[in-house]
């Protein structure tokens, strides 16, 4: 006799949704590539370029600007405090690494799809 019960095979677990190229999971948050363009008309998170994000802010980049508005626009984007969004890499760059401290990559996905 064959037992059907048996003949079944359990489902794999379902695969990790794939990370976009400029997210990188880390310990203690994720950190983000993006390059940014200062002088723009609006401040507004554009869409994946390559392996960075586009961030686009109104700051001209001079004396820490542009790198503030930055920081400021990730804050309100993912809806955390603005001490949460640290630069890495790339103070004096339009290419730059910022860390999200305490955000998963799950939540960093969906508030940047949420409003696309």
């Amino acid at each position: 006799m064959h037992d059907q019960k048996s003949a079944r095979k359990p489902k794999p677990p379902a695969p990790p949704i794939p990370l976009p190229g400029f997210l990188s999971v880390q310990a203690d948050g994720v950190t983000l590539a993006v390059k940014v363009q200062p002088r723009a008309p609006t401040n507004e998170v554009g869409e994946p370029f390559g392996a960075e994000l586009r961030l686009k802010v109104t700051a001209p980049p001079v004396d820490a600007a542009a790198n503030e508005a930055v920081l400021r626009l990730l804050a309100k984007k993912f809806d955390c405090a603005r001490g949460v969004v640290q630069i890495l890499r790339g103070q004096t760059s339009r290419h730059k690494v910022i860390k999200l401290h305490g955000l998963t990559a799950a939540e960093v996905i969906a508030k940047l799809s949420a409003e696309q």
